[in-house]
Order: structure tokens, then sequence, then C-alpha cells
């Protein structure tokens, strides 16, 4: 019987012989529970399928579909996934999110649902991935090709475009703040422009994706430039790079750093630095897991230790702490 319904799956695909465009499926794909997903209901319209049909050849193959592969919605999840409709800027995703409210309503009907009585199931890239070994015809394949592709590209969107999502943030962020003391649009949108030209304001949190080193090591340096009093680093990975960084700081400015170890290669690396440009202190301290930089009286959390910026992923966000509350905490 179950292959029999597996057939009849197959040869529903086959009649699907116009498969959607990879614009059309990236917008398709939203943000949920820190990675991206894709509607059951979506899906399977992809496949030509009905939902049901499609859930139920999942069912029957539940050991290849984990909870990182797929899960259902909550109640809230629900709720939420109707009125959204892009990500959260501070995750800095920027994608376009799920159709609106009306037509997932209209999903519900149609696919078995039974409104609320059945909340949706949502599929990340893995769990597509593994329904090509269910639904199997040359089309599927297609169709899951074509997925794979946009959910590729949606990353290279969002790592090319960081940069450009962080300054919408800011002036989001600065054009409310401007509001309440100016009235004209044009003086404000000018103000706002003016403080980011200047370097007068950062992002308040974001992610670098690998690659972009360069990106990262600009943004933690003007971090550094902007400082008027005193720079307070704690990293437990310190070198001579972090030293040079430190460099671009201005004149009068204090800097010192907490790290785990004092090596050897760092005390030379120190001493050294010291004798031809303005000093840095460095004093062991074992108590600090991650890496907090301190602006002056504003504390940054980053998520990479800074002669690694880049590499990696990586994400920072200011802190509601001050740097004299979290130096009395030492």
């Amino acid at each position: 019987m179950a292959k029999k319904k597996e057939t009849e799956i197959v040869e529903v695909v086959a009649k699907c012989d116009k498969p959607a465009a990879i614009s059309e499926i990236e917008n398709m794909i939203f943000s949920l529970r820190g990675t991206q997903v894709m509607l059951d209901s979506d899906l399977a319209m992809l496949y030509g399928i009905e939902t049901r049909a499609l859930n139920q050849a999942v069912k029957r193959n539940l050991d290849r579909f984990p909870d990182d592969f797929m899960f259902r919605l909550t109640a809230n999840e629900y709720k939420n996934l109707k009125s959204q409709i892009v990500t959260s800027s501070s995750q800095l995703l920027k994608s376009q999110i799920v159709t609106s409210s009306e037509i997932i309503e209209a999903k519900n009907s149609d696919s078995g649902w039974g409104g609320t009585r059945k909340l949706p199931y949502v599929f990340t890239e893995n769990g597509i991935a593994m329904l090509s070994s269910v639904l199997r015809s040359p089309v599927a394949i297609e169709v899951n090709i074509r997925i794979m592709r946009a959910f590729t590209a949606m990353r290279h969107f969002m790592a090319s475009n960081v940069m450009v999502f962080q300054r919408l943030e800011v002036i989001e962020h600065h054009q409310l703040e401007l509001s309440a003391r100016q009235t004209d649009t044009e003086q404000k949108l000018e103000e706002v422009f003016k403080r980011l030209d200047n370097g007068s304001v950062q992002p308040t949190q974001g992610i670098f994706f690998d690659g972009q080193i360069f990106d990262a090591y600009t943004f933690v340096s003007g971090l550094i430039r902007s400082a008027k009093k005193r720079i307070v680093l704690f990293d437990n990975y310190v070198d001579d790079s972090v030293l040079a960084m430190l460099d671009k700081r201005a004149n009068g400015v204090n800097a010192q750093i907490y790290t785990r170890t004092l090596t050897p290669q760092l005390t030379l690396d120190l001493q050294r630095h010291n004798t031809q440009y303005s000093p840095i202190a460095i004093n062991e301290f074992q108590n600090a897991h991650d890496r907090f930089l301190c602006i002056d009286d504003t504390v940054y959390h980053i998520g990479a230790s800074l002669k690694d910026l880049g590499k990696k992923w990586f994400a920072f966000g200011r802190m509601e702490i001050d740097t004299d509350t979290l130096l009395q905490k030492m």
C-alpha cells in the first residue's frame, strides 16, 4: 500500500512541467528559529502535489527527517508568520518572507490544515534536500536543484550586503531619534547621513560572514578610531596584529587589554611596540570567555578575536552595561 501511494506521488509530480524560477522560490524562504525554512504547502505547490500527500510521504520516512530537518510551527509562530513581511534588521537577513496572511489562510483551507487545528510543517535546507529521496521523479529532482540554488543565492545575497543592512539599521535608528527634535524631512535625512559619513555613529548589532575580513576589520577599526578617552579589550587570543589595530586610536586615548595568558612572545611584542608607539597595557585575566571591546563608556560584545575577524561567521552587539560597571565585576 505504501509503495502504491509513493507511486501516486511520483505521477502527480511528473505533471509539474514548469518548475518555479529561483527568484520565485527565494520569496518562499523565510527565517525561523535562527534558520531558513520553507512551508510544506509551498514545497507541495512546487512539486505539484497536495500538501497532505507530501506530509504523508515524509511520515512514512520519519527516520530521515530529524528535528533540524523538519518541525511543526507553534501557534505563536503561525500567528507571527501570517503578518511577517521581512526578517528582523538585527538578524541582518533582510530576505523577503512568506506570503500575506490571506494567502496563508487560503493554503490552510486548500491543503487540509483545517484552519488552525493542524499547524503546518516547515522544512530546513537539509530537510528539503532529503525530500528528493522521498519524492522520486525527474521533475522532483529538478525542483530540488532549483530550491538548493535559491538557498545558495540567498546566502550570497546576505553575505554581499551585510554592510548595507547595517547602514540601513543605523538610518532607521537615527531617523527615529531625530524625529523628536526636527520636523523637516530633508533636514532629518541630511543629519542622519552626516552622522554616518563622519563616523560618529556605528551599527548597534550585526553579523559578519566568512570572507568579510576587510569589512570586519574596517568596522572594528572605526570603533577604535571613535574612542575619545579609553579603549578596554577583553580577548584571550591577542597577537601583534591586535596591537597594530589599537594604534589606530586617537592621541591621548588610553588602551588596555585583558587576556588569559601573557605569553613570552606577546610580552616581547608588547615591549617592542611600547618603545615606538603610544603604550598599551596588557594584564592577565582568566575569567572572561567571550570577547568585549569597550569604547569609552560603551561595551560591545564581539564574537571573534580581533586577530581573526572575518575568517568565520561572527556576530557583534552593543551591550546595555557600561564600561565602568563591567570593570567593577572583575
